[in-house]
Order: structure tokens, then sequence, then C-alpha cells
């Protein structure tokens, strides 16, 4: 993991082979090497189907087409024609020094909510790992059913150091937990972490 990079850090890749005569990957890696090569350009970014997208804003939407990721929640930075990159927003300014996290945990799952889940599954979960990203419907929250559940496991989670983070299964627009009573309530009295508009 790489913070406040003053330098661009581009990743690309194609759809179909190199070596195939319909390929993008001859126009990804072209447009890849105009971008980093700018003197504007710094971050962590993913260059695409003409697209700069900001690496933590990335999803691959699309399994076969070109135009196979996508912006979530965040306008393209910029996009690159005819070998030129026309920018709709300015580059971000590092004032820190840059970082790099090479430690990262194994112990965390996502647990994508479904209708009729069993409560005990959250009991599992906890006991086996450190964090549990929960996917929640609509806006996000705990559904009514597993809201007890929830309560009892999460107060012993608390003296263990363990984490849950709410998110929501919606691609656009992200989690407002404070929208509904049940999710209110959860995150007034537990203490867990909301994604909003962060992508999974």
């Amino acid at each position: 993991m790489i913070q406040n990079p003053g330098k661009p850090i581009v990743i690309t890749g194609a759809q179909k082979p190199i070596n195939d005569e319909n390929t993008d990957a001859r126009t990804n890696l072209l447009d890849s090497f105009i971008y980093a090569a700018d003197e504007d350009s710094n971050g962590v970014h993913i260059v695409f189907d003409g697209k700069v997208i900001v690496g933590t804003r990335a999803k691959k939407e699309r399994a076969k087409s070109y135009n196979a990721f996508s912006s979530i929640n965040f306008p393209y930075p910029a996009v690159i024609r005819e070998q030129e990159i026309l920018r709709y927003i300015p580059p971000e300014e590092y004032t820190q020094e840059v970082q790099f996290f090479h430690k990262m945990s194994s112990s965390i799952y996502v647990l994508k909510l479904i209708p009729g889940l069993d409560p005990e599954i959250l009991t599992y979960l906890f006991g086996k790992y450190q964090c549990v990203v929960i996917e929640s419907y609509g806006v996000g929250g705990v559904p009514e059913y597993l809201v007890h559940k929830f309560y009892e496991v999460m107060k012993n989670c608390r003296d263990q150091g363990k984490l849950a983070i709410m998110a929501t299964q919606v691609v656009k627009e992200g989690s407002d937990m404070m929208v509904y009573e049940v999710g209110k309530k959860v995150k007034q009295d537990l203490d867990l972490l909301e994604t909003y508009d962060m992508t999974l």
C-alpha cells in the first residue's frame, strides 16, 4: 500500500492479449505511458479505455467489453484522446512524505447479507476473523432480525480489538446508516466503521 505518492503509479491491462488483431493492450499501454510521463501526473491511477481512474475508486464492471473499468462515486480526473491528456480535475498536491505499508492483515472476511441469513454466522465469523466487512442492503445497516445477535457479538469483540465495518451492496451513492432507526441505533451504540461511498 502506498500513500502520498508524489510520482505517478499507473496500472493498466487489457481485455484481449497483445498479439490479437483487435487487442486493446497496445492502446492501453501507450495511454499509460503518456499519463505517467506527464509532469502533472501523480498518485495511483488505472488507465484503461482512454479513461484515467483514481485507484481507490476503480471497479471492474464488465468481463469482456473494452470499457471494463468504471469510476465509482467519483468523476474521471482525466481522459486520453488522440494521445493528449484532457484533465477535468487538477492533480492532487501531496505535501507529506510518501509512505509504504508492507504488512496487510489476511484476517478479514466480507459478509454479503442475504434474506434469511442464520444469525449464528456472526458468532462464527467474529470468532475466526479480526475484521468483518458487512455488505448490507440499500443505504446499509443491520436487518432487524440480526440486531440482537449483532449486539451480542460486537460486545464480545470490543474487548478483543476486533472490528466491524458496515458497507452496502449497492455500487453507486454509498451507505448512510443514519437514514433508518435500526441502523442509526446500531451505529450510535457500537464501535464500528462505515464505508459511505468507498468501494469495497
